[in-house]
């Protein structure tokens, strides 16, 4: 679990990221699962969008992707979301505690 000062320096390094993924009218599937498990191992922290037409709302997106990833959603903001995974063999982010 992440404590709201490493949340908060999470959010400050997702602000510049571009938006990689995004989640349609498919909603959350086997190989939206796998490009999201992917790029949290590369990249640990993603942002990601939801379009008009993706069945779920922003929130319900964000947590069925982190359930199903092992991952914790950082923030929701509009129509996108970040999400974050520490990647234990080869960390890229190293947290305050």
């Amino acid at each position: 679990m992440l404590n709201s000062k490493q949340r908060a320096q999470l959010r400050a390094l997702a602000n510049p990221i571009e938006t990689i993924l995004q989640v349609g009218k498919s909603g959350v599937g086997e190989q939206l699962i796998k490009q999201v498990n992917d790029a949290l191992t590369a990249r640990e922290l993603i942002k990601l969008r939801v379009l008009e037409t993706a069945p779920g709302s922003v929130r319900e997106t964000a947590e069925e992707l982190a359930q199903a990833t092992q991952s914790e959603v950082v923030q929701t903001i509009g129509t996108r979301f970040v999400l974050y995974r520490r990647n234990n063999k080869k960390p890229v982010i190293e947290l305050v505690k």
